[in-house]
């Protein structure tokens, strides 16, 4: 007779333990991701007040399965259950059906009981062909090739000569052991992309949680000024870049190509395998970019779940609904900007 399954919730007062063991079965499960880890429980709730609900799967005292949730209630965007927010991977990941079942069903349970008006899974492959879908995005993945040269070959002509162009503008990368400059980047790009910023603190935390899992490699020029950023995760043999910013000038000078083509050559030096490009939405400017680079675009299968909704959200900025809103914020000062974005991106998940 096969052992009961019990789903089970992680919860942050739980201590290492069980987080360890939550770790553990995501390192080695092959469906899971970097969203999947449980550190994310901790952020979630303490960087954005948000109440996760991170459940898991337990067979005779082992975990078969995890599924990281959270609730985001928000008065412009509304009530959901998300797995996961602030990533762009999620649903379950587990070892059988049964868990996987079990799983979904409880967070089903839970969307009703909270009064969530939709549940969403930000799955990597399909899952349910019945829900409702948005096909909005796609993800970028290549393999890293064993040598440094190999690599720099592979990246089309246009790009790898942008590459070059930024070796030969003397311009060099640097791991930092703070978010400091990374952040002033950052804060500026989207300032000028018309988007709120996440809190300085948030990518502080990220990474005193993750350590050397959530790196900064910053890219500067010859005389030592700043010009673009990145912080990506690590997970097993994969490299994520993931929130990025950079000076205007940093076109001219070739400084983005420069700072992607460092992170691959630094990811080759690790004998890490995959480069993951992250998400991109399609008929976007880094969607194009992706492509640029040799990158093919694999879709990702958001599924939903519609309680209280009649349609599946379009909470991005290519809805039409928030082009005031986008051509507002960047008139706002810069300081004002940063100071008001922690309040409004908390709810954009």
């Amino acid at each position: 007779m096969a052992a009961n399954l019990d789903i089970k919730r992680l919860l942050a007062r739980d201590g290492t333990g069980v987080a360890a063991r939550w770790d553990a079965f995501v390192l080695a499960c092959p469906q899971a991701t970097f969203f999947h880890r449980a550190g994310w429980l901790k952020l979630i709730e303490q960087q954005f007040g948000h109440q996760g609900f991170f459940l898991y799967a337990e067979r005779a005292g082992e975990i078969v399965g995890v599924l990281p949730l959270a609730q985001v209630k928000s008065r412009l965007f509304g009530h959901s259950l998300v797995s996961l927010p602030f990533g762009v991977y999620g649903g379950v990941a587990a070892g059988d059906d049964e868990a996987a079942n079990a799983l979904e069903a409880e967070a089903q349970a839970i969307a009703k009981r909270i009064g969530a008006e939709h549940l969403e899974f930000r799955n990597v492959a399909p899952r349910h062909a019945d829900w409702p879908k948005q096909d909005l995005y796609v993800t970028f993945r290549k393999e890293i090739l064993p040598d440094e040269e190999g690599n720099m070959l592979a990246i089309p002509r246009k790009q790898r000569a942008m590459v070059r162009k930024g070796i030969k503008n003397g311009l060099v990368s640097q791991i930092d052991a703070t978010v400091d400059r990374f952040f002033d980047l950052y804060a500026d790009n989207v300032h000028r992309h018309g988007t709120p910023a996440m809190p300085k603190r948030y990518f502080a935390a990220l990474q005193q949680e993750f350590g050397a899992d959530a790196e900064v490699l910053t890219v500067s020029g010859p005389d030592g000024r700043p010009l673009s950023s990145v912080l990506s995760f690590y997970f097993r043999d994969e490299c994520l870049p993931y929130y990025a910013g950079d000076d205007e000038s940093a076109r001219d000078l070739a400084a983005n190509d420069f700072k992607y083509w460092e992170l691959m050559r630094r990811a080759c030096a690790r004998g890490l395998k995959v480069f993951d490009y992250g998400r991109s939405k399609q008929g976007t400017g880094s969607y194009s970019f992706k492509k640029n680079w040799g990158f093919e675009p694999t879709p990702l299968h958001y599924e939903y779940c519609l309680y209280k909704r009649d349609a599946v959200p379009q909470n991005n900025p290519n809805n039409p609904k928030y082009q005031l809103m986008i051509k507002t914020w960047r008139r706002l000062p810069i300081g004002v900007a940063n100071w008001l974005g922690p309040f409004i991106v908390k709810s954009l998940g």
